[in-house]
């Protein structure tokens, strides 16, 4: 994201307080941050899939969902391992780098519902800790607007085609990739690497 939109840097951006979360096993993370191309090239070295969250079965595919006449966001499902990384460290990289949690609708020229920002969450303890993040981020004056990232349950989550998946690394040189999504990463590598315990 332009870092005209924020006020701190991504490192910078105060810690979630996700102990709760720690060490409970193997947990999953859906968010919506625009192209899902993009945000899971920032977290590609997780169990990262990318896909449709909200919506219904018939409309979830690639289609349906770019005409921007379904419920559906182009999202990804991050499967992490709560005793190597919280999902606070997630948000924080989701919020700092991934995308623009101030644009509504979009994601630079990329406009409609499907590329919104949310976060869709699986329990009330999950929702209280992106609802509390979110207030501490704009107590800290994070970034220069509004965020407007939205809380939705997850009602469910389905897997994007197989050509969606891992798009960024297969495809390095594509133009989009290349000025969109390769930035982000760069900016992990920089900000975060020695969080994520990944060569991210």
């Amino acid at each position: 994201m332009p870092d005209s939109v924020l006020s701190l840097l991504p490192n910078d951006f105060p810690d979630a307080s996700d102990g709760d979360f720690l060490n409970q096993g193997v947990r999953h993370l859906v968010l919506a941050g625009g192209c899902f191309w993009c945000t899971e090239a920032v977290y590609r070295q997780l169990n990262v899939v990318s896909g449709y969250a909200g919506g219904s079965a018939d409309t979830a595919n690639y289609d349906a969902v770019c005409s921007g006449t379904t419920e559906h966001a182009e999202a990804i499902c991050i499967e992490y391992d709560s005793a190597i990384i919280g999902p606070g460290t997630l948000l924080k990289v989701f919020f700092g780098i991934a995308h623009d949690p101030t644009q509504l609708n979009r994601q630079g020229n990329d406009q409609g519902r499907q590329y919104r920002s949310a976060v869709f969450y699986q329990d009330d303890a999950e929702q209280q800790l992106v609802s509390d993040y979110v207030a501490l981020l704009e107590k800290n004056n994070a970034f220069r607007a509004p965020i407007v990232t939205r809380l939705e349950a997850l009602t469910a989550f389905y897997p994007a085609e197989s050509s969606h998946q891992n798009y960024a690394a297969i495809n390095p040189n594509q133009p989009y990739i290349a000025a969109v999504a390769q930035p982000k990463v760069a900016k992990v590598q920089h900000f975060f690497k020695h969080r994520l315990k990944k060569d991210l």
